[in-house]
């Protein structure tokens, strides 16, 4: 090391690995409402017969660091020796002039110890050729256990499939659902379901279970209007003054994101035609995306700039892109895709719309930005899961929001964010739950009101269920939970 000298790597070293020299320090660093990432990373590094590392992946301020500082915590409460956890945030000015290799020879000279090593390593992405040192650590150190943080999740899941095939598995880390933000809040009334509850066993049941069921619902209204506009960030989420939380989302998010690290890492040389693009994305969010008609706005951007720059954004967890499926025989719409904001407080806090509550479109917009989140969330660890969405090709009003792509089943989601939810017979969610050969197992229209609920009177092969957006996305939220080993309530 040429430009920074070991007597440096240790004083940054023994800062942040404070447990060090007093183990309770960690305690608060590690908040005790965990993420459903938590427990998934606690699976595969505690598995006994498969050994794998973790690479969690997710935007800025999603809680991906106080991960790190929970496994920590847990390890520390199993007993194992302090100096054999290793804590280091590649984000750090003086270990981004390093690489892993001199970083792990300045620990194990400083604490040559025998037994397992825990590393944790934050912002994985800033050190160069981090995926060939996990290789090598993997491949060579049995005695270590690496957990990995980074925030371009493409860049990394790219790195794990071909350097870290059988050696690492990356999680998302997205923003938190509604139930883990009532988690996170504590959130009194919180109400208690079975834990069996599943979205896709509403339909079945009677309509006095499904009236008692919306009805525990009402008391959570007040805390769903603002998570609708503080969004899913933990620190956010619990800060005193939602316009100050706002303020930061915007300069923390997102202006750190695009204007330092989309440009570091993907070399961007104009961050301001960045900048501009997802404004015009926040301002367009769910709608279909046409790349000419968007370089045509903007002007100076062309086309192939654009297609990189979303590309990036992707990458850098800002948008989510939802591609189209077909459903059974009934082609869909080719090739555009529709593009959401990642967190639907992000594009408030961008557009810094005052009142998002008393204006309908917005809050359309808003509904279905929660709904695509919540639904990819729960589904993002089904391997074999597709979430897009079905515009019928040769009639463009014919649209479904959302659709769930399973091996051998759709699943369908209309958001109809409105005082009034009725759905004409000819809509496309009508038409394909009526449809033999559509492979359709349920279908849903999302509401507005606790009120407007039930089995729609079509005359459909698959029931179609109207319910309200609030308990559709709690209880999602709570199934991912639980699926992930994370339910609490």
């Amino acid at each position: 090391m040429n430009i920074v000298t070991d007597a440096q790597v240790v004083k940054v070293l023994q800062q942040v690995n404070s447990w060090w020299r007093n183990p309770t320090e960690i305690e608060s660093r590690a908040k005790p409402q965990k993420r459903v990432a938590y427990y998934e990373a606690n699976k595969v590094i505690e598995h006994e017969s498969i050994r794998r590392f973790v690479v969690l992946s997710g935007a800025r301020r999603v809680g991906k660091t106080t991960i790190l500082y929970q496994m920590i915590d847990k390890l520390l409460g199993d007993g194992v020796n302090p100096k054999n956890i290793l804590y280091v945030s590649f984000d750090n000015p003086i270990i981004k002039l390093v690489n892993v290799d001199d970083v792990l020879g300045v620990y194990e000279t400083l604490y040559p110890l025998e037994g397992k090593r825990y590393l944790f390593f934050d912002e994985i992405q800033y050190t160069k050729d981090w995926e060939l040192w996990m290789k090598i650590i993997y491949d060579t150190r049995d005695d270590v256990c690496l957990t990995a943080t980074g925030s371009a999740s493409p860049v990394l899941e790219k790195s794990a499939s071909d350097s870290g095939a059988g050696r690492w598995n990356v999680l998302k880390v997205p923003t938190m659902s509604f139930y883990e933000y009532c988690e996170l809040l504590s959130v009194p009334e919180r109400p208690i379901v079975p834990d069996s509850l599943r979205i896709t066993g509403l339909s079945s049941l009677p309509k006095g279970e499904l009236a008692d069921l919306m009805n525990i619902f009402t008391p959570l209204q007040q805390h769903f209007n603002r998570y609708m506009m503080v969004g899913g960030f933990p620190e956010l989420a619990l800060a005193d003054d939602d316009s100050y939380a706002q303020r930061m989302l915007r300069e923390d998010v997102v202006d750190k994101v695009i204007k330092r690290d989309v440009m570091s890492l993907f070399n961007i040389r104009n961050p301001l035609s960045m900048e501009k693009l997802f404004l015009y994305l926040c301002m367009h969010s769910s709608c279909i995306f046409n790349k000419q008609t968007t370089a045509s706005a903007l002007e100076n951007i062309g086309v192939s700039t654009i297609e990189d720059y979303i590309r990036f954004l992707e990458m850098s967890n800002l948008i989510y892109i939802s591609h189209p499926v077909s459903v059974g025989s009934k082609s869909g719409l080719k090739g555009k895709p529709k593009i959401y904001i990642a967190d639907a407080a992000i594009r408030n806090a961008v557009l810094m719309i005052d009142d998002v509550l008393s204006d309908n479109t917005e809050m359309g917009i808003v509904a279905e930005t929660v709904v695509y989140k919540h639904i990819v969330s729960y589904y993002q660890n089904t391997a074999t899961a597709n979430v897009g969405y079905y515009r019928k090709a040769r009639d463009n009003q014919k649209e479904v929001d959302v659709v769930v792509e399973l091996p051998k089943e759709k699943i369908l989601c209309e958001v109809k964010y409105r005082n009034n939810s009725v759905v004409p017979k000819t809509d496309a969610i009508v038409t394909l739950s009526r449809d033999d050969n559509t492979n359709v197992s349920h279908s849903f229209v999302v509401t507005k009101s606790l009120t407007d609920y039930g089995v729609s009177e079509h005359n459909t092969k698959i029931p179609i269920l109207h319910i309200p957006l609030l308990p559709f996305v709690y209880i999602l939220g709570r199934g991912e939970a639980i699926a992930g080993g994370g339910k609490t309530r």
